[in-house]
């Protein structure tokens, strides 16, 4: 079975700046005839508060020709407590009303496929608590079958026991529960997305991948991290076992974030000088 991950599109009507790779990523996955298309996040700009950059771009994805599963970013629905678009209520149902689920399990083949909602993992509330309800459930229920899981933020960026990165990855509380779950079943992929670097590694007997973003790279305005710098997507390839490979797509201008993340990326509201507006 052959699986096509892609992440990060960063798509928009408002925010055009990335729009120009869609078609010909649409091209080259429908090129590649996979049996199935998983986006893991950050779909949009600003889904996170803005019902047509949702719309617009689920009206983009009708151009992949596979059936398509796609997990939520930060971007879509917002991130962690604290943050100017924390997740909340009204984010969770916008997106469950025009993408979908945002937490899924698909069989085949002798495969568990899993989407991940990563963005309520650090909420410590009901939210959290319902999925991993679900995934204790759905794991339980696997009968034997080998399981890949999909999600937006990785498990870690540098080391398995780092503390918390913030922005960048799961958070330790729920990077533990996860490790626990990995460790009591046959999880033999975790792929995500969100750092916009490419990336393969280990963790234990589970691989690691980190889908490049098909928008854009980071140059020198973030801290290094681990992998490449690329724009692309990745090949994962299931029989026995899975096999993951990273693609740089010539096709997709690798566009840079950092001169232009303030005309992009969401920003939060400043507080009206009270003097101003009397």
């Amino acid at each position: 079975m052959k699986i096509i991950q892609i992440t990060d599109t960063h798509l928009s009507p408002g925010k055009i700046h990335f729009n120009g790779n869609w078609e010909p990523l649409a091209a080259w996955v429908n090129a590649q005839q996979p049996d199935l298309v998983i986006h893991t996040g950050d779909l949009s700009v600003d889904g996170a508060d803005l019902e047509e950059d949702l719309t617009f771009c689920m009206e983009l994805m009708g151009a992949v020709e596979a059936p398509m599963l796609i997990v939520p970013g930060n971007h879509d629905i917002g991130h962690l407590p604290g943050s100017h678009q924390p997740v909340d209520a009204l984010r969770l149902e916008r997106w469950r009303r025009l993408v979908g689920a945002d937490r899924w399990a698909k069989q085949s083949d002798g495969w568990l496929f899993i989407g991940l909602n990563a963005l309520v993992l650090g909420f410590d509330d009901a939210e959290e608590e319902a999925q991993f309800a679900w995934l204790e459930q759905v794991l339980a229920e696997r009968d034997g079958r080998r399981v890949a899981i999909f999600t937006h933020k990785p498990l870690f960026v540098d080391d398995p026991n780092e503390g918390d990165t913030g922005y960048w990855s799961i958070r330790p509380a729920p990077r533990q529960r996860l490790y626990d779950l990995i460790a009591a079943h046959d999880v033999a992929l975790f792929a995500s997305g969100h750092l916009h670097w490419a990336w393969k590694g280990q963790f234990n007997t589970t691989a690691l991948v980190w889908g490049p973003s098909s928008a854009f790279i980071i140059d020198t305005m973030e801290r290094e991290m681990p992998g490449e710098r690329l724009v692309g997507a990745v090949i994962h390839t299931f029989g026995e076992d899975v096999a993951s490979e990273i693609v740089k797509l010539p096709e997709l201008t690798p566009f840079v974030i950092d001169g232009i993340i303030h005309e992009v990326y969401p920003q939060a509201v400043r507080k009206q000088n009270p003097e101003a507006a009397e």
